[in-house]
């Protein structure tokens, strides 16, 4: 079944939409200008995010890395993290279990 979800402002400068959803399973694209900032959080989802557009600069528990396009990798259960945008563009970010907060 297919739904839709608008798009919501995140952060400042970062634009968030649910693209699909299953309680197992969630996908999320993420919009950023430049030099918005993805907060340092954390949560008990494991979170696989894929580079679409833009550069990024990450910060993974003590690991600190930039991303560019077609870059991917994941952020572990718990994990503290967060990312500022070097040049706008697009994460699309998986979450298992879903992110219920994001609906």
């Amino acid at each position: 079944m297919l739904k839709r979800y608008p798009a919501t402002e995140a952060d400042p400068g970062v634009t968030r939409q649910v693209l699909s959803e299953t309680p197992d399973l969630m996908v999320v694209s993420f919009r950023f200008d430049t030099d918005a900032e993805g907060k340092l959080h954390s949560h008990p989802h494991v979170q696989a995010t894929y580079v679409r557009s833009g550069r990024f600069a990450f910060t993974v528990a003590d690991e600190a890395f930039e991303v560019g396009p077609g870059d991917s990798f994941v952020i572990p259960s718990d994990a503290t993290h967060g990312c500022r945008c070097l040049e706008p563009g697009e994460l699309v970010d998986t979450f298992t279990p879903r992110r219920d907060d994001f609906l």
